[in-house]
């Protein structure tokens, strides 16, 4: 304790902007980690829609085909297709909205962004 009293201000000062720049870098490579984990949850995201979209492309196609044949049987032909239109636009928005609800469980901006920010302010606030 002898040494630590016999210290200036000025290495004192020194020793605090050091340690609160190696807290904001320390922050601005957790925001780095964090932003990357939350673009890779869009990633997925992104790759469940457009797999679900090319799946129900393919699945549905032979379905509504049968079902056109159908329903043809007993309605003319236009309107077993407007049938199967509505049917398709339903299963379509299902589709989408499962995507978009997906979609809003990626986070924007890391909680770390917030604390770099506060810990500006602080330090702003300490040198006035």
């Amino acid at each position: 304790m002898a040494g630590e009293s016999s210290r200036s201000i000025a290495d004192v000062l020194q020793d605090i902007v050091g340690n609160v720049q190696s807290i904001i870098r320390s922050e601005v490579r957790l925001a780095k980690v964090e932003l990357t984990e939350e673009a890779t949850k869009a990633g997925r995201a992104a790759g469940l829609m457009a797999g679900g979209a090319v799946a129900a492309l393919f699945t549905f196609w032979l379905l509504l085909l049968a079902a056109l044949f159908a329903l043809s049987i007993v309605l003319p032909l236009w309107a077993a297709a407007l049938v199967l239109f509505g049917v398709m636009a339903i299963a379509s928005a299902i589709l989408l909205m499962a995507g978009k609800k997906r979609f809003k469980t990626v986070r924007g901006a890391p909680k770390t962004v917030e604390t770099v920010k506060e810990n500006v302010q602080w330090v702003k606030s300490q040198a006035s």
